[in-house]
């Protein structure tokens, strides 16, 4: 409502003006809740005439419901509060009612109106942030849809992994049975000619069996190492052990394996717990196990430069195990962020195994200060 030019001070007169060409919504409310004037723009946002609103209880008017159309008591009402209370308020999570009954998201300030130190009522300024809201949903929408889509390439990821992962191993156990079963028993066969030929070298003169004896030995060695490069191969591809004596057994012997092998440069010490009652994994989880173990030690012979190296294996006891596996060096260490690039396909591979399987790869690492590795993996599957 705006008063006569000649009732009021050119100050007022020009607050007036001003209020009237704001875009914001404003109204003033005396200590009784009752509108004592209202601008243009909150009018129409309101949907009512000015004349309709002055003297009106504004929170019986536009605020008496919350969003869900639920009562909001007028004691609870934050514009109230600013002359009540005197609590300034700033408020985006509410909504205004309009004449027709429609409500509009509204953020809205109310700010207690003061008269040589006392409280006469309060002024309230507000806009329709209808259109914001609506595009944080869409965008919330969006992100959440995303985010599930993310999600489920990484799963599909995750699952193709694992498969190309068993196809890899079902690969490798064939073809260490194949070498195992036609290229051992050639080498095998080829050993007992060999010696065959060597028992009748006696049947020539002097110097041709000493000749003919030294070869059959040659190559009788030759073939021994051949044997042996054909039965280190075969575990590599895939340790018979494991198939046999199970994951605990596959394990330890990989353990006193590679510290045999290093142990002219490295110490180490090896440390197995395993709760009474639990079985070795099978499948897919044993193998994950027993290749990230194998990577980690190949990491530490690779990259760590390490004197000294402690491996533990701890598993809980049921109904729930869990698998603690654990490799600490005191080697050279490195940084975070070179455990994290993109381009450390060896780390990345370890933590994508185990998290396929339910389970978690930590490195804690610092150059200088040696590296530890800990596997947790759940026994129950993912």
């Amino acid at each position: 409502m705006r008063p006569a030019a000649d009732a009021m001070p050119d100050g007022i007169d020009r607050l007036t003006l001003l209020l009237e060409s704001t875009g914001e919504g404003v109204f003033g409310i005396d200590l009784e809740g009752r509108c004592t004037f209202v601008n243009r723009a909150g009018a129409q946002m309101l949907g009512w005439r000015t004349e309709e609103v002055l003297g009106r209880n504004m929170h019986a008017l536009i605020h008496h419901s919350r969003p869900d159309g639920a009562h909001y008591p007028e004691c609870d009402c934050p514009i109230f509060n600013a002359f009540r209370r005197g609590l300034p308020c700033r408020i985006d999570d509410e909504v205004l009612w309009r004449a027709d009954g429609s409500a509009f998201s509204a953020e809205y300030s109310s700010y207690p109106i003061l008269d040589a130190g006392e409280v006469r009522g309060a002024v309230v300024t507000f806009v329709d942030i209808s259109e914001r809201k609506a595009a944080q949903t869409l965008l919330q929408r969006t992100n959440d849809e995303l985010e599930r889509r993310v999600a489920e390439r990484t799963r599909e990821l995750r699952e193709l992994a694992n498969h190309l992962e068993t196809v890899r191993e079902t690969e490798r156990k064939r073809i260490a049975r194949e070498i195992h079963d036609e290229l051992g028993s050639l080498l095998v066969a080829l050993k007992m000619d060999v010696n065959w030929m060597e028992r009748r070298v006696g049947r020539r003169d002097e110097a041709a069996r000493n000749e003919l004896a030294a070869k059959c030995q040659r190559m009788g060695g030759l073939i021994d190492t051949a044997v042996d490069k054909v039965g280190r191969i075969i575990t590599d591809l895939r340790p018979s052990i494991l198939d046999h004596q199970g994951l605990w057994a596959a394990l330890e012997w990989q353990a006193q394996e590679w510290l045999q092998g290093a142990a002219d440069e490295i110490d180490g010490s090896v440390q197995l717990h395993v709760s009474a009652g639990v079985a070795p994994p099978e499948g897919g989880l044993a193998i994950a196990v027993f290749r990230i173990f194998q990577e980690v030690l190949s990491n530490v012979a690779r990259h760590a430069k390490a004197r000294h190296v402690a491996i533990r294996l701890d598993v809980d006891a049921p109904p729930d195990p869990v698998l603690y596996l654990e490799v600490r060096d005191d080697g050279i260490g490195t940084t975070p962020a070179v455990l994290d690039d993109a381009r450390s396909y060896g780390v990345m591979g370890m933590r994508e195994r185990a998290a396929h399987f339910g389970g978690r790869l930590v490195i804690d690492s610092a150059p200088g200060a040696g590296t530890v590795v800990r596997l947790v993996m759940p026994l129950g599957g993912p």
